[in-house]
């Protein structure tokens, strides 16, 4: 075809000549008429094409998570309660499966429903709210069954169906209850150095797995074993925490208990590392869940500060059993300012009426423990930290709305070192960072209403500008931006 339209120009140029001889005039006409017609063909071809790419473009803008890829992780940018469960809730509905690879009921996330209607998810994946999304907790994720099974009962009171929907690998570890009663023995010996953990008893199960004594969810299936097991695991943290005792009566109403629970359990066990390498040679779609965030990853976190799992893209890998080249688009979800829950290091805090005013309109207090979040300005410094870490491919800014009232607004560009010292990226070393100095940029506020704006455009021109700088500073775009805490209440950028 690209011939047929090439001919156009010299059969053009011909046109007319009676110089030619009457025969060669007449081959001269036919060759120009199967240009005409290979001319009008290549025209239609185009128009078809110009269709086609035009329709592609409409399907995109009416659903604009079509680009997605066949594996997405939403993961957290900054200390945690940054709104990943919303989108995730969001994102279901174009999912097969939803997956938590880490953490467990320490992780709080709320989700709201089209009606409006309110649910607290520790344990079960965002997606449950999605009829046809299979949830499953992945071998990463420790469980705390009495809260599993409470939350399954809550979902199905508010008419959840649950059944044939969860997996829970057998893989993942078991939390008991004695794993709370050390944590918080643990908190209690730190005294005035409390790491400020949830008390869930996520860090003892998770040691219990390191030292190679834990339970897991496929042991409930040959319960022959389970008593010596849970004896064992017993033993070890009377002999390590005075304040901790256990007689025989108690193992044996633990061993009871679990009985009952193996049974109740039994349809949701599976080995979720082959349905969901499986799921993925179907071509099935696949949507993880991250708990917490990366500066409480145990790694690269603010350590001992830090929560016990990787809630970076490593957590992802080993917390479901999906090879690193399978990972898709891997979303990073901040909020416009920071909070964080706890103890430790945070350079952009703010304090006073600013601090508070910032908890009262953004509703900062914990899903899990209802502790009141310390709030301060947008940490770029930690956030380029994170996207560095992450690799994400896009960014879900939460909250935005919150910052309407506000006249001005600080970014936190950059570190100063007590000696006025550039600082190059994030720091390890806990006493040095409480010594930094940061350097803000000042924007200019809003200070209008922006909860029912849906469309990046129709932002008030110093919200676009904020939101502008903050792709600037981290080299990432913003694709999606939280204006209220409903499903609906999301811009979606193309």
């Amino acid at each position: 075809m690209d011939s047929v339209c090439a001919m156009q120009a010299s059969g053009l140029a011909g046109l007319g000549s009676s110089s030619q001889p009457r025969r060669g005039r007449r081959n001269h006409q036919l060759r120009l008429l199967g240009s005409a017609r290979g001319r009008v063909l290549c025209n239609a071809q185009a128009v078809q094409q110009r269709q086609q790419q035009s329709d592609v473009a409409k399907a995109k803008i009416a659903d604009p998570y079509s680009s997605l890829g066949q594996v997405c992780a939403v993961l957290g940018t900054q200390w945690g309660d940054e709104g990943k469960g919303k989108l995730v809730d969001i994102l279901a509905r174009h999912y097969d499966i939803v997956a938590r690879c880490q953490g467990g009921d320490n992780a709080g996330h709320t989700i709201y429903d089209d009606k409006g209607d309110k649910f607290a998810l520790h344990l079960v994946p965002s997606g449950i709210l999605q009829r046809d999304t299979v949830c499953m907790v992945g071998n990463g994720v420790v469980v705390h069954l009495p809260k599993l099974f409470e939350e399954i009962k809550q979902l199905e009171a508010k008419g959840i169906s649950c059944e044939g929907r969860i997996r829970v690998s057998d893989r993942a570890h078991l939390l008991f209850d004695f794993h709370r009663t050390v944590d918080a023995l643990r908190e209690a010996e730190l005294a005035g150095s409390m790491i400020g953990t949830t008390k869930r008893g996520v860090g003892p199960c998770y040691a219990s797995k390191a030292t190679r004594n834990g339970i897991r969810v496929g042991d409930l299936l040959d319960m022959s074993t389970f008593r010596d097991k849970l004896e064992i695991l017993l033993e070890d943290a009377a002999a390590r925490f005075d304040k901790f005792t256990y007689d025989k009566s108690m193992l044996e109403e633990e061993v009871v208990r679990y009985r009952d629970f193996a049974e109740k359990l039994g349809p949701y066990i599976a080995d979720t590392v082959y349905l969901i390498n499986q799921a993925y040679h179907d071509k099935k779609k696949i949507l993880v869940e991250g708990g917490q965030a990366t500066m409480l990853d145990v790694d690269f976190g603010t350590y001992p500060f830090v929560t016990s799992s990787n809630p970076s893209v490593g957590g992802v890998c080993t917390g479901l059993g999906i090879a690193p080249k399978r990972l898709g688009d891997i979303i990073g979800v901040a909020k416009a300012y920071t909070t964080r829950v706890g103890a430790g290091p945070y350079p952009t805090e703010a304090f006073g009426e600013l601090g508070q005013s910032l908890r009262e309109t953004g509703n900062e207090f914990g899903t899990t423990t209802k502790r009141p979040r310390r709030c301060g300005w947008l940490d770029v410094v930690a956030l380029n930290y994170s996207c560095e870490i992450n690799g994400f491919t896009s960014l879900n800014l939460t909250k935005l709305d919150v910052l309407s009232n506000l006249p001005e607004i600080k970014l936190g560009i950059a570190y100063k070192g007590p000696k006025d010292e550039s600082v190059p990226s994030f720091p390890a070393d806990l006493s040095f960072l409480e010594k930094v100095k940061v350097v803000y940029e000042t924007v200019p506020g809003w200070q209008t209403d922006i909860s029912s704006v849906r469309k990046f455009k129709d932002l008030p021109g110093a919200a676009k500008a904020y939101v502008q700088r903050i792709e600037e500073l981290v080299g990432i775009k913003v694709q999606f931006i939280g204006v209220g805490p409903g499903r609906d209440a999301l811009i979606v950028r193309d």
